[in-house]
């Protein structure tokens, strides 16, 4: 009985299901045309990079107040005007063990009163004096997590520093004599600035999750979660303290606003598609500045934001490549592209008043390698460092580069400045410049 059902299955399948032009089982054949004069539309087009000079001539006289020691507990990260105006003929040298990492770190020097707190290659915390002298070194860390070579970020206040590292580890000491006052481990990894506000302090991990802790014990008040990435941001994090609320934004370019006592979601703006993970995971975004009502900031996907700092939403978009962070002083943006061009933006309207190009002094084989690393405004010049370790003094009032300075011939950290002194990071030793 069975073969005979086997049998009649293989005639229905052979004359009624073959793979020939007269069976019902296929449509029938149609030749596919081709349309010789379409053409490929290219859905994600890249932006056009800003690299020209726009009103060279132009010349621009600040007229605001400079600001005093802005490299301390600044909350709204715009260093503004500063108030330097060195000659930069002096130098002396704070040195600590070379720090391996440190083509991939974004240091920063803390500023206590008239010293200065940093670390070394293996995680030991150094208090240094104006004059250069060591007021103490501190060392919380095991033998197998010194190999690891922990790279730390800090914030302080007259009594406190709060020490947070790339180990998952974070902890407070005593400013004054260095000794250890409570310690605890984060499930991830730190990667942000470290923001000290009252009685709590507060930073970004790799999870993309702003914490809340206490100030006394370090203990987690509110955790606020965003979306977590695969791959984990090249470029730390940046916190805003403002009109209590933080302010923050994560490895996928989304800004958030949260209550500073909650921790409860104000509002949040996406500044990248999460469809397109290439150009995600290469995002590179500049510190946030907040100044008026404003929230400032760019990427290395060409972008110059302005959002308003009460609801989040775009006040303007401008085509400038820079993650550098920016400054504001009065109605004008001064950032640096990446591309050697020290571009002066209107902040009510987001037009480029002015573009020079500050690397000219640099050969055309050189400037394709060299990038900008951070920058300050002084009374009346800017200071930039760069990749290949030279220091940039820029005219303010005409926007063009009156000398370089070599510090390095490797990569120096942006420049800081406290009472008249510039200071410059670079991988064993921190210079100062009168």
């Amino acid at each position: 009985m069975n073969k005979i059902i086997v049998i009649v299955f293989v005639f229905l399948l052979t004359t009624n299901c073959s793979f020939n032009s007269k069976s019902k089982f296929w449509t029938k054949e149609k030749k596919i045309q081709v349309d010789q004069d379409s053409k490929i539309t290219e859905i994600f087009k890249k932006e056009k990079i800003f690299e020209k000079e726009l009103n060279p001539e132009l010349k621009i006289k600040l007229s605001a107040k400079p600001i005093k020691n802005s490299f301390i507990n600044n909350f709204d990260n715009n260093n503004g005007r500063t108030n330097y105006n060195g000659s930069l003929k002096k130098s002396s040298r704070f040195k600590f063990t070379k720090i391996d990492k440190f083509d991939f770190t974004e240091p920063e020097i803390i500023f206590d009163n008239d010293n200065l707190i940093f670390f070394d290659n293996k995680g030991s915390i150094l208090k240094f004096d104006n004059a250069s002298r060591l007021i103490w070194k501190k060392n919380f860390y095991k033998k197998y997590e010194k190999k690891l070579k922990p790279l730390l970020s800090f914030a302080n206040n007259e009594k406190v520093l709060i020490v947070t590292d790339n180990l998952a580890k974070f902890y407070s000491i005593d400013i004054n004599s260095g000794e250890l006052l409570w310690e605890h481990r984060n499930p991830s990894p730190f990667n942000s600035q470290v923001k000290i506000y009252k009685d709590k302090f507060f930073a970004v991990d790799f999870d993309n999750i702003l914490r809340c802790y206490s100030l006394k014990n370090g203990k987690e008040i509110w955790q606020f979660k965003t979306e977590k990435s695969f791959i984990k941001s090249q470029k730390k994090l940046s916190l805003l303290i403002v009109n209590e609320k933080v302010i923050f934004n994560n490895s996928l370019g989304d800004i958030t606003s949260v209550d500073i006592k909650n921790g409860g979601m104000l509002w949040q703006t996406p500044t990248q598609s999460t469809s397109i993970y290439e150009d995600t995971f290469s995002l590179k975004t500049s510190d946030l500045i907040a100044s008026n009502g404003l929230i400032l900031f760019s990427n290395n996907k060409n972008e110059f934001y302005s959002l308003d700092m009460n609801k989040g939403n775009l006040n303007w978009k401008q085509k400038i490549n820079s993650n550098l962070r920016p400054t504001l002083i009065g109605d004008l943006i001064f950032t640096v592209s990446l591309e050697g061009f020290l571009v002066v933006v209107d902040k009510k309207n987001g037009n480029v008043i002015r573009s020079t190009d500050i690397f000219k002094k640099f050969s055309k084989k050189k400037r394709k390698i060299i990038k900008p690393i951070g920058f300050i405004v002084g009374l009346d010049k800017i200071y930039l460092t760069t990749s290949n370790g030279r220091l940039l003094i820029i005219d303010i009032l005409s926007g063009k580069t009156i000398s370089i300075l070599k510090i390095d011939n490797k990569k120096i950290s942006r420049p800081f400045v406290l009472n008249q002194n510039l200071f410059i990071i670079e991988k064993n030793s921190i210079i100062k410049l009168d």
